[in-house]
């Protein structure tokens, strides 16, 4: 059995930039990748949007807002160094009313206090960089937002990993470790240094080593419905005022790489981890661990769980879904959307203790191992300086 210097626990974007980080800081060392899929990024890292976020929407004292601006920046310069597909679009945020102004105003305080380029514009501004955007007074106009295929970005960093001399083992599912033995269903593999980038079961891999005990997964489905008419109805990604409260930030229009329109995503609840469709990847104990901590959050109501639900559930009705994305623009043909996307799952981390849902990414563990435990959106914008820091901080 070879023993490696790291081995890491997933093939999504913050599995390739750890192992990406750690070469550039210590290019001779051995590291290995395992998946139980059959490539990288199967899961959320290849199934997002492909927005790269400004940065505005996260406190100053959050680890979203320290690595975003800057994540973006490392990301556009990756993906322009490599040739690959990039749509600088941009993004507006735009009002449906007072209430909404103020919110615009709190968005704009956090942008700037996070580097973000950032400004608000009035109709007559809106107008000149999209007339189709329907907006109340004044609109968040964030110009560096930007488009990638998440997918294409993760091959190449694979491309570029196996080039120094990372390996990959893929089909490989984790099933439990002994002392640096990690063992899997392809065999036993040794580590000086475990890295958990597991996502959706990184709270599992983690309570294996005794980490992550105070939280556990609760997945949501996202959707997205796809504007097949034309291209050239919308020419930027156009959001809706969030509700800070909670990590989702509604349903949206995105200009994707390759210049098509969606709106979206969902966040219905799913019933376990990988249930992306009415049976896929069911598992009895994992959706008897899910309901059991969704009923108690829908008989609690913990932060407006049970008309969070309902609303969500609400977006399987098309007609319904789409008219929630209407009011942001001044005309769009209805009919035009025909095609959903392949859904995706965000890994999303519940406090068992306080009953919330964590908005920041956490990561814990000690000389032996560390575990990624909730890098949901917007990780991918942040991969590049987020895994440097866990590599500098929790790693070497």
């Amino acid at each position: 059995m070879k023993k490696y210097d790291f081995i890491i626990i997933g093939s999504g974007i913050i599995g390739l930039t750890l192992a990406h980080a750690l070469k550039t800081r210590k290019p001779a060392a051995s590291i290995l990748i395992l998946d139980k899929e059959q490539g990288e990024a199967r899961h959320a890292s290849g199934r997002n949007s492909g927005v790269l976020h400004s940065g505005f929407y996260y406190t100053a004292d959050s680890l979203k807002a320290q690595f975003t601006v800057q994540g973006s920046r490392a990301m556009k310069a990756y993906v322009k160094s490599k040739n690959l597909s990039i749509n600088e679009c941009g993004k507006i945020v735009v009002a449906q009313n007072d209430a909404e102004l103020s919110q615009l105003e709190e968005l704009l305080r956090r942008g700037q206090k996070n580097g973000s380029n950032v400004r608000l514009i009035d109709e007559s501004e809106v107008f000149d960089i999209d007339p189709n955007v329907k907006t109340f007074k004044r609109a968040l106009y964030a110009p560096d937002t930007a488009s990638i295929d998440p997918r294409e970005v993760c091959a190449s960093l694979k491309e570029d990993l196996l080039k120094t001399g990372v390996e990959f083992s893929y089909n490989t599912k984790y099933l439990g470790r002994s002392g640096d033995i990690i063992k899997t269903d392809q065999g036993d593999f040794e580590a000086d240094k475990i890295i958990n980038c597991a996502g959706l079961y990184a709270d599992r891999v983690a309570r294996d080593f005794g980490f992550g005990t105070r939280y556990t997964m609760i997945p949501f489905k996202g959707l997205y419905l796809k504007y097949t008419k034309n291209k050239s109805d919308l020419n930027i990604n156009v959001y809706p005022v969030p509700n800070l409260k909670n990590p989702f930030l509604g349903v949206h229009f995105t200009k994707t790489v390759t210049g098509e329109i969606k709106i979206g995503p969902t966040a219905i609840p799913a019933f376990w981890r990988e249930n992306y469709g009415s049976t896929s990847g069911f598992a009895l104990d994992e959706m008897a661990e899910v309901m059991f901590f969704e009923s108690k959050l829908y008989l609690t109501n913990a932060f407006n769980f049970r008309s969070l639900a309902h609303e969500e559930m609400r977006k399987y009705n098309k007609k319904y879904f789409i008219s929630l994305a209407l009011s942001m623009v001044k005309y769009i043909d209805p009919k035009g959307f025909t095609e959903w996307t392949k859904p995706g799952i965000r890994a999303q981390l519940l406090d068992k203790q306080t009953l919330s849902l964590v908005q920041d990414f956490v990561v814990e563990g000690d000389k032996k191992s560390t575990h990624i435990l909730n890098a949901v959106s917007p990780a991918f914008t942040c991969a590049f300086p987020f895994s440097q820091y866990v590599v500098d901080k929790y790693v070497l």
